[in-house]
């Protein structure tokens, strides 16, 4: 199934190459020796988890049915709009986040902020409707950098395993 969510997401013009350069980015400053194809892993595993695939499909298919004009009023109102106090799309994407604890909630709020990349170019008004789909992504890059964090046996000096 995980290769079914990777086709979906690269149906919104989301690679797992993209969200590893954002994973790249978040813990290259505290694993220098790090490489971006370790991040893609990463993602590969996030992605290879049910819970996370559900909340995916679910986001990606609610911006879909949005763009098609399918949603009942106000929901298609509210899509529309991005309403900021929605909140509902950062809610959804806490489900893929919380699968590595806190450090994915931080990198999270992070990215959610600053937007980079991918998260930058999906949160840009324009043709396709990406509410939840931003957040969705850096969900999935928050999760995959805190995976790498946890695997990590220099950051893990108590020898507890990630």
């Amino acid at each position: 199934m995980s290769l079914d969510v990777e086709q979906w997401l690269l149906r919104r013009g989301v690679s797992t190459s993209d969200v590893a350069e954002i994973v790249y980015s978040l813990q290259r400053p505290y694993n220098p020796d790090l490489t971006v194809e370790e991040c893609n892993d990463s993602v590969l595993a996030v992605l290879g988890k049910r819970e996370v695939q559900y909340v995916l499909f679910t986001g990606i298919a609610l911006d879909e049915l949005a763009e098609r004009k399918e949603l009942p009023q106000p929901l298609q109102a509210i899509m529309e709009a991005d309403e900021s106090l929605y909140g509902v799309d950062e809610t959804l994407a806490l489900g893929i986040t919380n699968v590595y604890g806190m450090i994915g909630l931080t990198s999270f709020g992070y990215l959610d902020k600053v937007k980079p990349g991918i998260i930058r170019k999906l949160n840009e008004k324009g043709k396709h409707v990406h509410v939840f789909l931003d957040d969705l992504v850096a969900g999935l890059a928050a999760a995959a950098s805190a995976r790498i964090a946890h695997q990590d046996p220099k950051a893990n000096r108590y020898g507890c395993s990630g």
